[in-house]
């Protein structure tokens, strides 16, 4: 299997130092990732972190060698003035620039996966660039119309009707079709990249109580229960359940995953679970793609403390997603 590309993500971000820390970690020779990123800017952070893996520039068919970081050198940015937590305008150019290439390569077949370090969305909008996110950003660059989020950990998995966007709206957004749509991508994605037969989802209602009958609201009965019963696909689902108490009862095994209304009803609840090791899945583009579920963290960012254990569990699932697929 061809290895996974890690984007870099913001230069001035933890996104150099998780991968070190990665890169440390590991001890096996198999198929390892490679970097997309900058090359002065990690050797850097090796010399910041003590770490006992060199960056080395490398290049397509190259033989990836146990006890280096393979770096596909994107950019040549003045390492030494770069200021951690402090973005500029040539730094988003070149988060952006790691995204391109490694779309382009995965969707050559040069990649098995894309596994995404955090970017800074406002560093993106003041440079130029303007996308959501990370999500939106790869949906147009793979022509892709039909996209969810979901985050994955071992206990608890969510995929969101609607992403970011202003929580005051997200009742007008809600349509049948679109909640239908995303149950049938989470059922698809459960089947094909997660190898569940006959994956159990449960769909969150958007009210308190999940409206108590049309006591609190009406977005239950009038757009949530008629995409339930048009499903027919090869899944059980269920629902609308009580926000309050859905996600208690997939974190115990009862659901496979959880389909919910709006960004933070599903975060809060997996971030209390996954905070350190949780995994962002792109469903529905024609490549692999897992990300990080966390931010750029310029707080922490040169300190040498920052934790890579979500990028490691991002890359080890999309090699994980990467074999099903190719099965």
């Amino acid at each position: 299997m061809q290895p996974a590309a890690i984007t870099m993500g913001c230069p001035v971000g933890v996104g150099p130092e998780i991968i070190l820390r990665l890169f440390d970690s590991l001890t096996e020779q198999a198929t390892l990732p490679v970097v997309l990123g900058d090359l002065g800017v990690l050797q850097r952070t090796a010399g910041l972190l003590q770490s006992k893996s060199q960056p080395v520039a490398w290049q397509l068919g190259q033989t990836i060698k146990l006890g280096t970081v393979p770096v596909l050198d994107l950019s040549h940015l003045d390492a030494e003035h770069l200021r951690w937590g402090q973005p500029v305008k040539e730094t988003s150019l070149a988060m952006a620039k790691y995204i391109h290439r490694a779309t382009q390569g995965a969707l050559a077949g040069d990649f098995a996966a894309v596994v995404t370090c955090p970017i800074s969305k406002k560093a993106l909008h003041e440079a130029g660039i303007f996308y959501p996110g990370h999500t939106e950003m790869l949906a147009e660059l793979t022509s892709t119309s039909r996209y969810r989020m979901m985050l994955a950990g071992s206990r608890l998995r969510v995929v969101l009707v609607t992403i970011h966007e202003p929580l005051a709206k997200v009742s007008t957004m809600l349509s049948a079709d679109d909640i239908l749509d995303c149950i049938s991508m989470t059922a698809d994605s459960l089947h094909r990249d997660f190898g569940f037969s006959k994956p159990r989802i449960a769909v969150a209602g958007f009210n308190p109580h999940s409206g108590e009958q049309g006591m609190f609201g009406q977005e239950e009965i009038e757009t949530i229960e008629p995409a339930l019963r048009q499903f027919t696909g090869e899944a059980e689902i269920s629902g609308p359940w009580p926000p309050d108490t859905i996600f208690y009862r997939a974190a115990n095994g009862e659901f496979d995953a959880v389909v919910c209304m709006y960004h933070d009803q599903g975060l809060i609840p997996f971030k209390l679970l996954h905070f350190q090791d949780g995994v962002n899945v792109t469903l529905g583009l024609p490549i692999v793609r897992t990300s990080v579920d966390h931010g750029t963290a310029y707080d922490i960012a040169g300190k040498g403390i920052a934790d890579a254990s979500s990028l490691r569990a991002a890359w080890q699932m999309a090699m994980k997603i990467a074999e099903n697929r190719a099965q």
